[in-house]
């Protein structure tokens, strides 16, 4: 079993930052390859990028990219997102997940965070 706990989200003006955490506990954070997904109301549940447990390789949607920026910590058992450039569109509930591949695809992560409201304001 993999604990994760999502925090950093807020309130921001369109064009503001904010840097997401997730703190991970229980089994070997540095086996997991981690993502960051968000929601939206009234939206599916959508990708937004992911790191692979070594931190070497990423991977992030096309609307995040040049704008967002994941990492990780295996010393702290922390991963982050970096989001610069805000937009309202960015709106949504963001989680961090765990998984054993480095993907895109939702079915693959089997540990969630419990989420963090980012709202932009415009």
């Amino acid at each position: 079993q993999v604990q994760l706990v999502d925090s950093g989200g807020g309130l921001v003006q369109a064009g503001g930052s904010l840097r997401l955490s997730c703190a991970a506990s229980g089994r070997t954070f540095s086996n997991y390859d981690m993502g960051w997904f968000r929601q939206a109301p009234g939206k599916e549940r959508d990708f937004v990028a992911a790191i692979s447990s070594s931190g070497g390789r990423t991977l992030y949607a096309d609307s995040v990219v040049g704008r967002f920026t994941i990492s990780r910590d295996n010393a702290k058992n922390m991963v982050y997102l970096a989001m610069n450039m805000l937009k309202p569109e960015d709106t949504a509930i963001y989680y961090c997940a765990a998984g054993a591949v480095l993907t895109k695809m939702e079915p693959f992560y089997d540990y969630w965070g419990q989420g963090t409201q980012v709202t932009v304001s415009s």
